[in-house]
């Protein structure tokens, strides 16, 4: 536990953002602004966050996955606080960031009838599952 609270005081000094920022690359110029990075959401699993972390990263946001490894010490401190969390790299991303992870995990619930075999799809599918035809532009 003296380690957690030694850790946490690390963190309240230098908070993610500071870390990551002096231990990757060269320094930049004074005249540059640096945006701190800023934490999104939590996610249920280490897979859900690497998989929302990539989407984000192809959408043009940069986005790091922290506490990947966390959940090894569950039980010694709440579980909640050992969940993979995703972190926007630029803090003016943030929104942008905020609203493509909403339409990630809502896609668009979809009702259509398939034209070749008509089998009736239901869900964000965008193709038949039982003739493999792409569902119509309507």
């Amino acid at each position: 536990m003296k380690a957690l609270a030694a850790w946490r005081t690390v963190l309240d000094k230098h908070p993610p953002s500071a870390v990551r920022a002096s231990a990757i690359g060269p320094k930049r110029p004074a005249c540059e602004t640096l945006h701190a990075m800023k934490r999104l959401t939590t996610a249920p699993n280490l897979a859900l966050a690497t998989l929302w972390a990539d989407l984000l990263c192809h959408a043009g946001v940069p986005t790091t996955v922290q506490r990947q490894y966390a959940s090894s010490i569950a039980g010694e401190v709440p579980p909640d606080q050992t969940l993979p969390e995703l972190w926007v790299q630029d803090a003016e991303q943030f929104e942008h960031a905020g609203t493509l992870l909403h339409a990630l995990r809502n896609p668009p619930h979809r009702h259509w009838a398939c034209p070749r075999c008509h089998e009736v799809i239901d869900g964000p599918f965008e193709q038949c599952w039982n003739c493999g035809v792409a569902m119509p532009a309507c």
